[in-house]
């Protein structure tokens, strides 16, 4: 499948300046994307670019990797309705470092140059820039931009003349990326293109020479016609001390129907044939969700590595019954602890579920055990006084779980 194929199929086909898609097939160019540090972490809706990116390269393009030290210094001010609180040195430096890590992590023995924007624009002064970059904007297409409507119009929160200014400095971010780097194509989300087309206007002007963009659609949740990317805790970011491996793996396996194979194309290398081939299996046996189990596994070993992968199913086929707690290992029961409540053997069942906070008195925990609606390791239990030994994996109705560790 060629790069404009395998883009189109996987649903990577947005706006383009391109008249011809098929010259991304024929004529290999270096492009560069860009990732501002507003936190330590990308999220998954910066891994959807990234698996883009990483089309182009397997596909024999040239990939520049910014990090946005000298834009995150402003923020991105398209999409948002008030003024950003401007992030201090430091955070920005920690937050760089985070971004920097993720791209040597995700595109680990690909070739690709990273860089970042400060080291030139700290060399720029201020009136530089204006001659060399602000005499070639128009106020007139600047004040035109739709955010900016929102943001001076009536009932709009206002927007500072540095906010106002950051499409120049991604612009001139392209132009000299064109310079320095050969870079002739800047490759970013749908909601980027008001911004890149600052780039393109400026190599014309400045170089009299030709630039492209190539913008992706925003993954949209087909269930609720959202944003994808959001947990019930809020965003699903790829650090995983931010969210960990578990509730990652799990937010995949919890994709809906819908749009489970729109999101396999997107954010896994999995074949056209393979895709195919789970999206049949999915279709005649809907229950075993046979494709979200792959989704969450291949998602999570791009991120997080194989190895992990393979550990935190483990943990979840413990939750879901398809594999005893006693196959774990010490790290994987560290993993299941942290994501469930945890109490120590060596007390009867009774103290166990007030222990874990299933109940509030023995009261309500002896009617749990009169119900029926309590169980070790998979096998119901009524008797209050019955001891529980660790590990083991106590479930409370449908929904409620709580691990039991050997006793120390």
């Amino acid at each position: 499948m060629t790069l404009s194929e395998e883009l189109t199929w996987r649903g990577f086909v947005n706006q383009t300046t391109l008249k011809d898609i098929t010259k991304l097939d024929t004529e290999k160019i270096t492009f560069y994307w860009g990732v501002d540090p507003s936190a330590t972490s990308m999220t998954i809706g910066n891994f959807a670019m990234a698996m883009m990116v990483r089309h182009f390269i397997d596909h024999g393009h040239k990939a520049v990797l910014l990090v946005g030290g000298a834009t995150g210094m402003i923020g991105d001010p398209d999409g948002k309705t008030d003024e950003r609180i401007l992030k201090t040195p430091e955070e920005i430096a920690r937050n760089k470092a985070g971004i920097a890590a993720q791209y040597k992590q995700i595109f680990a023995g690909k070739d690709f140059i990273l860089v970042d924007n400060y080291d030139w624009f700290k060399k720029i002064g201020y009136l530089q820039f204006l001659r060399e970059v602000g005499k070639h904007f128009s106020m007139t297409q600047l004040l035109d931009r739709d955010f900016v409507q929102k943001r001076i119009g009536e009932g709009g929160s206002g927007i500072s003349y540095a906010e106002f200014s950051y499409s120049l400095i991604q612009g001139y971010d392209f132009l000299h990326l064109y310079r320095n780097n050969g870079v002739t194509m800047q490759v970013c989300g749908a909601d980027q293109w008001g911004n890149s087309i600052s780039g393109v206007d400026l190599i014309r002007k400045v170089e009299g020479a030709e630039a492209h963009i190539w913008s992706a659609p925003l993954v949209i949740n087909r269930a609720t016609g959202k944003k994808f990317g959001k947990s019930e805790e809020g965003a699903v970011w790829l650090d995983p001390t931010m969210t960990s491996p578990f509730k990652f793996y799990q937010f995949w396996l919890n994709v809906d129907d819908v749009g489970v194979i729109d999101y396999m194309k997107i954010y896994t290398l999995l074949t056209k044939e393979e895709i195919e081939q789970l999206e049949a299996e999915t279709r005649a046996k809907p229950s075993e969700r046979a494709a979200q189990k792959r989704l969450a596994f291949e998602v999570t070993a791009l991120v997080h590595g194989a190895e992990r992968a393979e550990s935190v199913k483990r943990v979840s086929d413990v939750l879901f019954g398809r594999r005893l707690v006693s196959d774990l290992n010490e790290k994987e029961l560290d993993d299941l602890a942290a994501e469930i409540p945890t109490a120590q053997a060596g007390a009867n069942a009774i103290d166990m579920l007030l222990s874990l906070g299933f109940a509030d008195s023995r009261s309500e925990a002896l009617r749990l055990f009169k119900d029926g609606a309590v169980s070790v390791n998979g096998t119901k239990i009524t008797e209050a006084d019955e001891s529980v030994a660790g590990p083991a994996l106590i479930k409370k109705g449908k929904n409620s779980f709580g691990l039991i560790r050997k006793d120390s």
